[in-house]
């Protein structure tokens, strides 16, 4: 390269880290109220709620106004947001793919893919990763998820040039909204951005590590994303040491730049310009690594709100009348003294005020301390504390049943009871909607990404469904399909008990009986399975044997002449292959005359051996 090569080469890329430098500078500015917002949420859920945002719009601690107030934070937000959590992430997600056609090669693909999510939401602790993006969305309103490629992830190979090298695997990360930068807070939802910049404060061996780039480091403000100079106190606790600021921003395909932009930027210089990294978007396109979650959607806006926003005026109320009781018992209990001028030692009287057994000395002829009566608590106090409490139920729609297991007097019945939960669960459906719309997007993504990079053949283990270990073999081609369907329902509209008990109303109503007005094996291994005992050991184990067994035989597509065994149970082994044959899945075989002979005369011998013959 000559020398006026390299230096047009400086001179753009010094342009391009001023644009994001300065770009970055003005979504800080245009989204500081916003972040100011979620400040005060994670100080009021930590218990610090005598703190609000100022006129210069930053958060701080309000003052008492007389010595003597009480202070105290009845936190009634934190078990608030704590049951949401849990009745939000109660439920593992479970996928299903389905085939883009009705080929072999279709139905193959898609139990592939299927297989694929199951394993590799395992491999990434993706429930954890999901409850930590919910927490983050039920704090401030929204989360992130960031689906991409660990290429020091999977087995290990081998060495390459004393450098270890790994299989790669996919890489879920969840983002807080404090990260994310849009480039514009009016845009709806990310399908409405045409970039979006993530911002945080990393270690610098990590960005070395990752860029191959040195960089000087500093102490980092986690919150501000500033670098803090020697000699400025700050909270210890939100800074991050050795750290640099990294500016990483994604654009969307354009005319100009087909594939999109991703560029990254720390210290004023530049790690990495190139392309979108992820062929992530529908038909075969690049597209930004992120899925957004919201808690509740706010409309014209970015970024979701959060319940704790409409719940910190009430705990202000809340706070403000505990306290004034507060207050009020201690009158009761220690008194105001009222002394006469001159008649007693007041600074002994104020030190240990009138406690049981002491002396007290008063002047003689003068009147002996006593205490002012206060009379009773106001019942207008006891009567806003309740009402304050009913808000927080109305409001947040956490009943005082999910809190504190309490049912009220006046509800008597299990349908009452009934009603009560499902009104709770029904103010919380949009938010379990949002939760279940990201995770499916999340599956899309894992597929599409494990597409793109999982390019040389390789061996994925996962457990079937009748508990055995099944391998597949495959590459990227094999990967088609990427149309993921939840087969769990919400769980904010089902919970396992009442899952539960839906499977005992079907068996006490005989649905699941056959012709013969009986429960077969094979139904009985599914309802132990769905009500939690499929693993007990049991006489029904066997008969998943024999299930498994069948489906064995199934999987082999009657490629040879499959002779049946003794100990088989045939009635199982019936079933099992009836229902391979109705399937889409065998296809295959029964356009092969051969192979569907073969089949059928496999249930025939099935079939002799139960009656006898």
């Amino acid at each position: 390269m000559s020398k006026v090569q390299r230096e047009s080469n400086q001179a753009f890329y010094e342009d391009v880290v001023r644009d994001v430098v300065e770009d970055f500078s003005r979504r800080q500015m245009e989204r500081a109220q916003i972040e100011k917002q979620w400040e005060l949420n994670l100080n009021y859920l930590s218990g610090n709620q005598y703190c609000e945002i100022s006129s210069n719009g930053e958060v701080e601690e309000t003052e008492k106004y007389y010595f003597w107030q009480s202070r105290n934070a009845y936190n009634h937000i934190a078990p608030v947001v704590d049951i949401r959590i849990s009745k939000l992430t109660r439920n593992c997600p479970v996928f299903s793919v389905r085939a883009q056609g009705g080929e072999e090669a279709d139905v193959k693909s898609a139990k592939l893919a299927s297989a694929l999510l199951k394993s590799a939401y395992s491999r990434v602790n993706a429930n954890d990763v999901i409850a930590k993006a919910t927490m983050w969305s039920e704090v401030c309103g929204s989360a992130f998820y960031y689906v991409g490629w660990n290429g020091d992830g999977g087995k290990y190979l081998g060495n390459y040039e004393d450098t270890p090298v790994y299989e790669g695997d996919i890489l879920l990360e969840a983002v807080s909204p404090f990260e994310i930068f849009p480039d514009s807070t009016c845009a709806e939802n990310l399908s409405k951005c045409a970039s979006v910049i993530r911002a945080r404060a990393v270690r610098i061996e990590d960005v070395e590590s990752k860029y191959g780039v040195s960089l000087k480091g500093g102490d980092v403000s986690v919150f501000s994303l500033k670098m803090i100079s020697n000699n400025t106190f700050t909270n210890s606790s939100n800074v991050l040491h050795d750290g640099t600021v990294l500016i990483e921003r994604y654009e969307r395909p354009t005319v100009e730049y087909p594939n999109g932009r991703y560029i990254a930027v720390a210290e004023n210089k530049i790690l990495y310009y190139g392309e979108l990294p992820y062929v992530n978007g529908v038909e075969g396109r690049r597209d930004l690594p992120f899925i957004q979650q919201n808690s509740i959607d706010k409309a014209g806006s970015f970024f979701g709100s959060s319940i704790i926003e409409r719940l910190i005026p009430v705990q202000r109320a809340y706070n403000a009348v505990k306290n004034r009781k507060q207050e009020f018992l201690n009158r009761l209990t220690m008194g105001v003294v009222s002394v006469e001028d001159g008649s007693v030692d007041v600074d002994d009287l104020a030190e240990d005020g009138l406690s049981p057994g002491k002396i007290v000395v008063y002047r003689q002829g003068t009147r002996p301390p006593s205490l002012i009566g206060t009379g009773h608590i106001p019942s207008e106090l006891i009567y806003e504390e309740e009402r304050l409490l009913n808000e927080f139920i109305l409001i947040s729609g956490v009943s005082e049943f999910s809190r504190t297991s309490n049912v009220d007097s006046n509800i008597s019945s299990g349908v009452a009871l009934q009603l009560l939960v499902e009104q709770e669960e029904a103010r919380m459906n949009a938010t379990g909607e949002s939760l279940k719309r990201a995770v499916k997007e999340i599956a899309k993504h894992m597929i599409r990404v494990f597409k793109q990079f999982a390019t040389d053949t390789r061996l994925l283990r996962v457990a079937g469904e009748s508990g055995k270990v099944e391998l597949y073999y495959f590459t990227s081609s094999d990967l088609s399909s990427d149309d993921v369907e939840l087969d769990t329902e919400n769980g904010l509209v089902y919970t396992p008990a009442q899952k539960k008990n839906a499977v005992y109303e079907l068996i006490g109503a005989g649905i699941l009986k056959d012709d013969t007005g009986k429960m077969t094996k094979r139904t009985k291994a599914k309802l132990l399975e769905i009500l939690g005992f499929g693993s007990i050991d049991n006489a029904l184990d066997l008969e998943g044997l024999h299930v498994g067994k069948a489906e064995k035989e199934n999987i082999s597509g009657f490629i040879e002449d499959v002779e049946i065994d003794e100990y088989d149970d045939h009635e199982i082994h019936v079933q099992e292959h009836t229902r391979y044959l109705l399937s889409v899945e065998s296809e295959g075989v029964r356009k092969d005359p051969i192979k569907k002979e073969r089949a059928i005369s496999h249930i025939r011998a099935h079939r002799r051996a139960i009656i006898g013959e």
